[in-house]
């Protein structure tokens, strides 16, 4: 699978006869490439150049005789910065690779409006979600992914069954607002996924960390992603308590729904989803997580009847939820969970 968009960083001394010679015209050789100013103004100190390709991929790159902030700690001088979603030209191959975060405020905060002015182009409903359209701009402009994870909001309501694509959205809005996972911005948006194909399972289930870390958040607790364990796994969350200072793991899996897997009713999805996890990485990790069962691909029928028999899902602690669009959560506990999320979730 391909990775989120990247900038490359490329030192030595940069003018736009190199960028004409060294990037513009390996790209028009082989693409077809239409090289010009960029919609908006480059960051102060930088030149720069947008190519557009005749298959509508795209390329940005700016350049500066001094970069005054560069990555890693390293000393300032002639650089150039490359981003885009196209085939990189042989020039830029050897350069390191870096996040959007990694990368000198200006020249990210220049490629984000170029990005999102390209984004709400090409789907101009996604202007009414900025925090959707932001958090996950590396997917939605990446070689591979952008019109798979576009497509996963627009067409199939983010997950939602029985949604509409503002509803779906919408809610994915409302989880990232507060800026809780901000600073994971990367690692979070990459879940998403940027392959080719498109994988609603996958997709959905990626949303399901997404609104753990809402539960959990609503709930009073701060979430930090991406937990390493003692095993060599990673665990999806660490749940801090602020006042106390106590912390409790959680692991998040999404069950599908029966129409798209052979377990016989929705009961028999709970248990058989809950029993792969708990085998293999809970198990691996020897006990002491929360586990979270999410149920929001299941329609509604297919919930009542798991809220009706409340099944054991042969771990404990664990939570079985089930979200709605409109932020409303129900759910059931196996065992002492050691989280207060009354606040969040709707006990049945």
């Amino acid at each position: 699978m391909a990775k989120p968009l990247r900038f490359r960083r490329a030192s030595g001394g940069w003018s736009a006869d190199r960028v004409r010679a060294r990037l513009e015209r390996p790209l028009d050789d082989n693409l077809g490439a239409t090289a010009g100013d960029p919609w908006f103004a480059p960051p102060p100190g930088y030149e720069a150049r947008r190519f557009d390709m005749d298959d509508g991929s795209f390329a940005l790159f700016c350049w500066t005789d001094d970069d005054g902030d560069p990555p890693g700690g390293t000393n300032g001088g002639p650089v150039g910065y490359w981003v885009g979603n196209t085939e990189t030209p042989s020039e830029l191959w050897r350069t390191d690779k870096y996040g959007f975060d990694e990368v000198a405020y200006p020249v990210a905060r220049w490629v984000q409006r170029e990005l999102l002015a390209g984004l709400h182009d090409e789907e101009p409903w996604l202007a009414a979600y900025p925090h959707v359209s932001w958090f996950f701009l590396p997917v939605f402009c990446s070689k591979d992914g952008a019109e798979t994870t576009r497509a996963f909001f627009r067409d199939h309501a983010a997950g939602f069954p029985d949604a509409t694509r503002e509803e779906g959205t919408g809610f994915v809005e409302e989880t990232l607002h507060p800026g809780t996972l901000d600073d994971y911005r990367e690692v979070m948006a990459g879940k998403l996924g940027t392959s080719a194909s498109f994988d609603l399972v996958r997709m959905s289930a990626a949303i399901a960390e997404f609104t753990a870390a809402r539960i959990l958040t609503e709930a009073g607790y701060e979430v930090t992603p991406e937990i390493e364990v003692t095993t060599g796994h990673s665990l999806d969350y660490r749940a801090t308590d602020p006042n106390t200072g106590a912390a409790s793991l959680v692991e998040v899996t999404r069950p599908q729904p029966v129409s798209g897997r052979s377990a016989s009713d929705p009961v028999a999805a709970v248990r058989d989803t809950a029993e792969t996890k708990t085998s293999g990485q809970l198990e691996a990790h020897g006990g002491g997580a929360t586990l979270f069962v999410d149920c929001t691909s299941f329609p509604a029928d297919d919930w009542a009847a798991v809220r009706e028999a409340r099944p054991e899902v042969r771990h404990r602690p664990a939570v079985v939820l089930r979200a709605r669009p409109d932020g409303r959560v129900e759910g059931y506990r196996k065992g002492s969970v050691p989280l207060d999320l009354s606040a969040a979730i709707d006990w049945v």
